[in-house]
Parts: structure tokens; sequence; C-alpha cells
């Protein structure tokens, strides 16, 4: 049985988060508030200079109070990592 965990990351200024630091599965991003500007990218590796994998970029005119993405379980060979950038953060990263 394959069993999602998950990330929360909350973050008042741009931030790198090692949300996992060994191969994993990628399954979703839910965005729970959403930023004007606000700027999300996964890298698969344990730093922000692994392969990108998303770059998730909030309009300046926000039409959604809450995003959620699914990525139909993305394999990272390396590590993941989300930075947050541009503006404050309330996500959740969707991983096993």
């Amino acid at each position: 049985m394959n069993t999602n965990t998950y990330t929360h990351i909350i973050a008042a200024v741009p931030t790198t988060t090692i949300v996992a630091s060994r191969s994993c599965t990628l399954s979703g991003v839910v965005i729970n508030k959403v930023a004007a500007s606000g700027v999300i990218t996964i890298y698969d590796g344990d730093a922000a200079t692994g392969d990108v994998i998303a770059i998730i970029t909030s309009p300046g005119t926000l039409l959604h109070s809450q995003v959620s993405i699914d990525y139909k379980d993305i394999y990272l060979k390396k590590a993941l990592t989300v930075v947050t950038s541009t503006a404050a953060q309330d996500i959740t990263i969707i991983h096993r």
C-alpha cells in the first residue's frame, strides 16, 4: 500500500524547503491561500539547483482563493525541494 504524506509550508518571506531528501513521488500541490504574484518552484534535487519540475505563478489579480494541482504521481529521482518567492505562501505538498 502506498501512503501519501504531506508537508505544509507557511512562508511569510521567500524560502527554500527540502520536502524529501531522497527519491520520492510527487502527487499534488494545494495552494491553501493564493498570494497575488506568488511563485512556487518545484525541483528534483535537494537544493534549488536541481531539475525544475514545475513553476506555479499566481496572477497579480487573484481569481481564486485556493488551488489544487494533481500531478498524477511524478517520480523524482533525487529529492524534492520547493522554493517560494515573491509573496507570502501557504501551500501543502503531497508526496510519498
